[in-house]
């Protein structure tokens, strides 16, 4: 995994973090290849109960794909005449998001600063966004003549609801924190200086958490999206039996019982 993504996993969490700072996180093709591989990683890890999503530096959590190597590929493209660059989307954007937006477990965003394009994607592509009071957001898509990708169009009108995210991808500008906050875009808004704890001690939270119960719970709001009231009771009644199932529940049971704090286990 090249040195532009670091992931690491402690106790149950999995830290991804872009590690391009002085690019802002942009997207390049080396960074791109090595968060898939970390989401994918996390995904798949048995010992791994939540993910925190980050980057490092205070300027940017990511401004989207790196446009310096961007303008090279589509150089390139134009001479060979082929449209290799744009595969990006199939090849990378969207096995990341379905990884960050279906694995059984939950994924915290800790938004450092400006996430825009794609990197407005990831975020969103999270089940929890905590947002440092100097982040901004933007869709940019349509800024370089692009449409939306990364998810976007899928979790940002779900997030906000059609009309306003019409707007944002329509007529991209920058989204503060407390706007963000406002429109359901950021769950919490912290100092700068605390973005970095206050996401870990959320991830941590979630973690040590039911994670039985949380994969049921994401997996259930995505299924009630686009299913009838009908199709989602028979989902709810489904997913219920298997968190009544967990040991998770009955150690929360008796734990209630016993007025003592629950130790989860993770099935």
């Amino acid at each position: 995994m090249a040195d532009t993504v670091l992931y690491e996993v402690h106790d149950g969490l999995a830290t991804i973090t872009l590690n391009r700072p002085e690019a802002m996180n942009a997207l390049s093709i080396a960074t791109k290849v090595a968060l898939r591989e970390a989401v994918e990683a996390a995904a798949t890890d048995g010992a791994v109960r939540a993910v925190l999503l980050t980057a490092a530096g205070d300027r940017a959590f990511c401004v989207g794909q790196d446009l310096k190597e961007h303008i090279g590929l589509l150089a390139a493209d134009r001479e060979a005449g082929t449209g290799q660059t744009m595969t990006t989307v199939r090849e990378h954007y969207n096995p990341i998001v379905r990884a960050l937006t279906g694995m059984p477990k939950p994924v915290v965003a800790g938004v450092n600063g400006v996430a825009a394009g794609a990197g407005f994607g990831f975020a969103l592509a999270a089940d929890y966004r905590v947002v440092a009071d100097t982040a901004a957001f933007n869709t940019s898509f349509a800024g370089v003549a692009l449409t939306a990708d990364s998810g976007v169009s899928w979790t940002l009108p779900r997030v906000i609801g059609p009309g306003r995210a019409a707007d944002l991808l329509l007529f991209p500008r920058s989204i503060k924190a407390q706007e963000a906050y406002e429109l359901g875009i950021a769950n919490r808004v912290v100092p700068a200086a605390d973005l970095r704890a206050e996401a870990e001690k959320t991830a941590r939270a979630l973690a040590d958490g039911p994670t039985v119960a949380y994969a049921a719970l994401k997996e259930a709001i995505a299924y009630g999206f686009s299913h009838s009231l009908e199709e989602t009771l028979e989902k709810e009644d489904e997913l219920q039996s298997r968190a009544g199932a967990s040991e998770d529940h009955a150690i929360a049971v008796q734990a209630f019982v016993n007025k003592e704090k629950p130790k989860y286990l993770g099935r």
